[in-house]
C-alpha cells in the first residue's frame, strides 16, 4: 500500500467533539471580541478572551479573514440551527418567529465592522453574502410559512423582505447609543400579526 497516494490513504478520522467544541468556544470567544472591539481587535485580546494562546489562533485561522469568515460561519450557523429548535419547542409559529427575529438582530449586531471588510474586495468575503442568504433565507421562510399557515400573520411577506427590513432597523445601532434597534425590530415583528 502506497500512503502518498490519496485513492490508498486511509481518510483522516472525524474530528472530536472536544475539538469541535473547543472551536466553537474560541469562535464564541472571537465574536464577543468583535462587538465590543470591532473585528479589527487584536488577536491577543481574542486569545485571552477564549484562554488560549495565540499560537492556538493561529493554528486554527491563519490570517484574519480566515478567523473573521469563521466567525461569521459560525453565527449564520447557530441561526439556521435555532430556527426548527424554536418551531418545535415554541407555544405557537409566531413566537418561535419572534425568538429567532431576536437571534437573528443580536447576529447583525455581533457584525460590527464586519460590513467594512466585507465590502474589501476579497472573494472569499464576498462568497459569504451568498451563503447568509442560502443558509438564513429558507429558516425565515419555514418560520414565516408557519405562522402564516396557523393564521397569526398575514402571509404576503417573504422571507428576504423580513429579514432585509429588520437589516436596515440594525443600521446605526453601533453608533448612536440613544436608537434602539431591537425595540424598532419589535414593532415591526409586532405589525405582521393578525389583530386579535
Amino acid at each position: 500500500m502506497n500512503d502518498r497516494d490519496p485513492a490508498t490513504r486511509p481518510s483522516a478520522p472525524p474530528r472530536r467533539k472536544d475539538a469541535r467544541r473547543n472551536q466553537e468556544t474560541l469562535l464564541d470567544a472571537a465574536a464577543a471580541v468583535f462587538v465590543a472591539k470591532g473585528v479589527d481587535a487584536p488577536v491577543r485580546d481574542i486569545a485571552a478572551e477564549a484562554g488560549v494562546g495565540l499560537g492556538t489562533i493561529y493554528r486554527h485561522f491563519p490570517t484574519r479573514a480566515d478567523l473573521v469568515i469563521a466567525v461569521y460561519r459560525h453565527q449564520i450557523e447557530a441561526c439556521v440551527e435555532a430556527g426548527p429548535a424554536l418551531l418545535a419547542a415554541g407555544p405557537t409559529p409566531y413566537d418561535a418567529l419572534v425568538q429567532w427575529i431576536d437571534l437573528f438582530v443580536d447576529f447583525l449586531v455581533t457584525k460590527h465592522g464586519l460590513a467594512a471588510v466585507l465590502q474589501s474586495g476579497n472573494a472569499d468575503f464576498e462568497a459569504l453574502h451568498t451563503y447568509f442568504l442560502d443558509r438564513l433565507v429558507p429558516v425565515c421562510a419555514e418560520l414565516l410559512d408557519a405562522a402564516s399557515t396557523a393564521d397569526e400573520i398575514d402571509s404576503d411577506l417573504t422571507a428576504y423582505e423580513l429579514m432585509r427590513g429588520v437589516g436596515n432597523l440594525c443600521i446605526g445601532a453601533d453608533t448612536d447609543p440613544r436608537y434602539d434597534a431591537r425595540r424598532m425590530v419589535g414593532l415591526l415583528v409586532a405589525g405582521l400579526r393578525h389583530p386579535r
